[in-house]
């Protein structure tokens, strides 16, 4: 439920006038901004269905509507908030947005699953390119009291973004407007896009100061192997493992290691790689960035099969289908404001006790499901869809700050460019690997469309319950080492 851009350090070209007085309308075109890409990332999940029902769609291309966007989005960001460095911020804003309302376009008249796949990537490349700039655009144009409220309604309307790409999405599908169904909440974002561009002007252009220069290599290698990676995991459940998925894999894993040394060479050459390994090579470091691999990917997984399992298999209607994840949404925001509070008292423990909550939350859900099978009612699972939204914010936005904290300040900004992009590509691999789980489950599950969903669902969570359980595993082992260090000093 929760999405951080990639940051970038304090440009010494913002004005004086601009010091003074803060943009506050040019942040309400930004946060528009912000609201559509996530938005985005939510909304497919209740018209999933309706995209399934209308272009024939298997359960892999669901997976690769999902998952596209979420790869594209998170691969590129850091790369689009260095061109945002290179080439300005509201320039960068305005190509990005311009993208976005062009793919949304295309998303919105997609003729086939095919041409809807290619278009929900050229998606999430779009929103890598115009979220950053949101991101740094507020950083540099606010300061002090004005920065704190500024990220304030930043977080805020992420968080609403969330809510409304369930809600307002399920209302849109239902609704069925000029006859259009699921394909308006994608066009919606069209008349939003040219909105954003025009009122761009209100955003104060802002240039990097360190100009460093792109590297295109790295990005290509680790694009191209995330994507042999996914690919394969992606389309085994409707396709199984073919000849070509093993070696796909394997080159995944060259491409990878590859990327790994060229970043290497780079740093020793002088040069700043687009991502820093000596960074990876810090273990607390490392294992906070495992840590939001596994959170993240239990976020999208989680969404994408319960719309499948309450839509397609209980016969709810989008709407009905969002509504179910009010609860859920209202817990996560009131939650997402005591955390901090919690955290800063508890410290670590009070994220592993989330953590912990996390994993018991779905594995309640689970034995709802299995237990009532066909004969579920959806509305009985309110109580731990409660649950799940308030333990997602004691671990989400806590967990970012407790990981960024494991660095200096001068690696910061490469640090949350590396967390950001673990946080996206850790959703699309949740995607892949609850895929594979939810088609075993309808091969293997119980007669009937509620029983067999049933089923599914609980095979697919499964997934979900292991993640948060190492993820429990792994934040109380960060406590007992914070406190055997805070004991040794």
């Amino acid at each position: 439920m929760n999405s951080d851009a990639c940051t970038a350090e304090p440009l010494s070209s913002v004005s004086a006038e601009t010091t003074r007085r803060p943009p506050w309308l040019g942040l309400s075109i930004l946060l528009l901004a912000g609201f559509v890409t996530i938005f985005d990332l939510f909304v497919v999940n209740v018209a999933i269905p309706s995209m399934q029902a209308e272009l024939g769609a298997s359960l892999s291309q669901i997976g690769f509507i999902v998952a596209g966007y979420e790869l594209a989005f998170g691969v590129l960001l850091v790369t689009g908030g260095r061109l945002g460095d290179l080439y300005g911020r509201r320039r960068l804003f305005m190509v990005g947005m311009a993208g976005f309302a062009l793919a949304s376009f295309l998303c919105g008249i997609a003729p086939t699953v095919e041409v809807l796949i290619g278009a929900r990537v050229a998606q999430g490349l779009a929103a890598a390119l115009l979220f950053p700039q949101v991101y740094a655009s507020i950083r540099v144009n606010f300061s002090g009291d004005d920065s704190r409220r500024a990220f304030g309604f930043f977080g805020m309307t992420l968080g609403l973004a969330a809510i409304a790409g369930q809600i307002v999405g399920g209302f849109l599908v239902e609704a069925n407007i000029l006859d259009l169904g699921w394909r308006t909440i994608f066009l919606i974002n069209v008349p939003i896009g040219a909105i954003a561009m025009l009122m761009a002007r209100f955003i104060p252009e802002t240039i990097s100061p360190d100009r460093p220069a792109l590297d295109w290599p790295g990005v290509a290698l680790v694009s191209l192997g995330l994507t042999l990676l996914l690919v394969p995991l992606i389309e085994a459940p409707s396709y199984g493992w073919s000849l070509w998925s093993f070696p796909a894999l394997a080159a995944a894993a060259i491409l990878l290691v590859a990327f790994y040394r060229h970043q290497e060479c780079r740093r020793k050459a002088g040069h700043q790689p687009l991502v820093d390994m000596a960074l990876m090579r810090q273990p607390r470091f490392a294992q906070g960035g495992l840590l939001v691999l596994l959170i993240y990917s239990t976020a999208s997984s989680f969404f994408l099969c319960f719309a499948l399992l309450v839509q397609t298999g209980f016969g709810l209607s989008p709407f009905e289908a969002g509504s179910v994840f009010v609860p859920c949404s209202i817990a996560f925001v009131i939650l997402s404001l005591s955390a901090p509070r919690l955290v800063a008292r508890f410290g670590t423990p009070a994220i592993a006790a989330g953590a912990l909550v996390y994993a018991v939350s779905f594995g309640v859900l689970i034995g709802q499901v299995w237990i009532t099978g066909a004969d579920l009612v959806v509305a009985h699972l309110i109580p731990a869809l409660i649950v799940i939204g308030g333990a997602q914010a004691m671990i989400m936005t806590p967990l970012l700050n407790l990981v960024l904290g494991f660095v200096e300040e001068q690696q910061a900004g490469m640090a949350s460019g590396v967390i950001s992009t673990l946080q996206q590509v850790g959703a699309a691999l949740g995607v892949a690997a609850v895929g594979i789980l939810f088609g075993i489950g309808l091969e293997t599950g119980s007669d009937g469309q509620a029983a067999l969903y049933a089923s599914a669902f609980v095979s697919a969570m499964s997934y979900n319950v292991a993640a948060a359980i190492i993820a429990a595993v792994l934040l109380l082992r960060l406590a007992v080492h914070g406190r055997q260090t805070n004991l040794a000093s």
